[in-house]
């Protein structure tokens, strides 16, 4: 993407290796999600999506992430600078060595697709900005489904979103987007199919 990071950033540096340094500079005790803003910009879109993309495949926590997600989408649709979260939630205690423990866990994988995955087709930053937020928050709505591992697609898709983003690679990005159309076509059928059973039952 021409200039997915913002204007004036530089060369590009991997997730990777800003989550690592994010590791190496928490304070001990507690962080902030404010703290995390302001240590990620202008990258904390694409951070904090990757971030919910991963609660959102874990059963208990998808909810809440589908919740949350709808502050980074609606900012990103306005094509805002950075999210911007309510003061009580941004001010709330995160214990760092949960955190270092999460980013742990996704700095091998991330490293692993940053082998394949790399800056190509650029595509207007303002622009996509805007279609992620939109795609985003649709998915969002589909970690709400209660049906068991219904999650983990729509999270994993989450996911591929924010790193394409993230990497400003275009040709992942239109794969994601792509996955995220196929999401929402079974989700319309099975909808559907939900509208004509209940119709059919009531007849």
């Amino acid at each position: 993407m021409s200039a997915p990071t913002a204007p004036g950033t530089g060369p590009h540096t991997p997730t990777s290796t800003i989550l690592e340094r994010l590791i190496s500079e928490a304070p001990a005790g507690d962080v902030t999600i404010a703290w995390l803003m302001n240590q990620l910009r202008p990258r904390s879109f694409g951070i904090i999506l990757l971030l919910l993309g991963v609660c959102g495949m874990l059963p208990l926590l998808s909810p809440v992430a589908g919740l949350l997600l709808a502050v980074p989408a609606f900012q990103m649709i306005r094509a805002d600078p950075g999210p911007i979260f309510p003061r009580r939630l941004s001010q709330r205690p995160v214990p760092t060595d949960k955190l270092a423990a999460l980013l742990a866990r996704l700095i091998p994988a991330l490293r692993w697709l940053e082998r394949f995955v790399r800056p190509r087709w650029p595509t207007p930053f303002q622009a996509t900005k805007r279609v992620i937020g939109v795609v985003v928050l649709l998915l969002g709505l589909g970690l709400f489904v209660p049906i068991p591992l219904s999650n983990v697609p729509v999270g994993l898709t989450i996911i591929l979103v924010a790193f394409a983003y993230l990497e400003e690679d275009g040709v992942l990005l239109a794969l994601s987007l792509a996955a995220a159309l196929v999401l929402f076509a079974v989700g319309g059928v099975a909808l559907w199919g939900t509208i004509e059973a209940t119709d059919w039952l009531t007849a």
